[in-house]
């Protein structure tokens, strides 16, 4: 399947009025797309749960360097044990960790906040880009607006199962008949509140073949065709095995269609590199493409997004 590329015109069609969402919940809304959940949805989803099974969907994270991650996590003992012999230091014994990242990648799972894109120097709800400054942070839009979490009914779309293959191509990406295709054979519906996830088999492919860089090697991930279904269902959250946008593209000003239009347009939060595969197998196993999913970022004031472990539960 090649992608169904919308006209660069209708991207910027639907970020300027088709599909925007400024003003749709109040001049001074930090929530976008989270304004879709609800006490009713969470209760709604927790019904899903009948087995207490839980499935991580994030990938662990690693403190080496490699071509699609040129800035790697940090990691370094404050202390540790070697330190310690016996009866030669005091009783308290402890290690003590530090860690830092760039979550932002092609590897990290994480979360985006609205304040990670911009477009013609704006933001989300028409705020301009400088509420996102060097020296303060995302003093708008950042990861606080959903520090209360998110817990709702997740889908999965299979692609490669849908389509019999290992995996979907770089290059190629997860368009709208796919989510359709998951819709007519395996009986779920899409609906407002959910978190929408998308199976490339990319990052599970990217343990075999080892890392890509996806500047030259390109990369699969969501069709920017999704984004007026995206719109028309009212998905909390959009996310995929991928950095989610699939590259190269045939755009001059586009280089993240589906992450400008959708964070910058529709308010949309994303998650970015959620490990799927695993998922997925369960998924199979039970024939069930539903579930309830818990995504809950770190309250870090002033953050565009934040590294997240979405757990599934069925």
């Amino acid at each position: 399947m090649t992608v169904n590329w919308p006209s660069q015109d209708d991207l910027l069609n639907w970020l300027n009025s088709d599909l925007n969402n400024w003003g749709r919940w109040g001049k001074d809304d930090q929530k976008g797309t989270l304004n879709h959940l609800s006490s009713e949805k969470t209760l709604h989803a927790l019904r899903l749960v009948s087995e207490g099974v839980i499935v991580s969907c994030s990938r662990p994270v690693e403190f080496t360097a490699s071509v699609d991650v040129p800035r790697p996590p940090q990691h370094f003992m404050v202390s540790a044990g070697d330190t310690y012999r016996k009866g030669e230091t005091g009783d308290r014994q402890v290690a003590m960790d530090y860690f830092g990242m760039i979550f932002h990648g092609h590897t990290v799972t994480h979360i985006d906040s609205l304040a990670h894109f911009f477009w013609d120097g704006q933001t989300y709800n028409g705020r301009p880009s400088n509420v996102v400054s060097t020296a303060l942070g995302a003093t708008e839009f950042d990861v606080m607006a959903a520090s209360g979490g998110i817990v709702t009914k997740g889908v999965l779309v299979d692609a490669p199962l849908l389509r019999e293959v290992d995996h979907i191509e770089r290059g190629d990406g997860v368009g709208v008949a796919d989510i359709e295709a998951a819709e007519r054979e395996h009986g779920v519906k899409v609906e407002q509140g959910d978190v929408l996830l998308l199976r490339t088999g990319q990052l599970g492919r990217r343990e075999i073949t080892g890392p890509i860089d996806v500047n030259v090697g390109g990369s699969s991930g969501p069709s920017p065709d999704i984004l007026p279904f995206l719109h028309a269902r009212g998905v909390a959250v959009m996310g995929s095995d991928t950095g989610n946008d699939i590259s190269p593209n045939p755009y001059e000003r586009f280089s993240n269609p589906v992450h400008q239009v959708g964070i910058v347009g529709l308010g949309m939060w994303i998650l970015d590199n959620a490990w799927l595969d695993d998922l997925a197998l369960e998924c199979k196993k039970r024939g069930k493409w539903e579930f309830l999913i818990s995504i809950l970022p770190l309250k870090m004031p002033t953050v565009t997004g934040s590294p997240v472990n979405p757990v599934a539960i069925f």
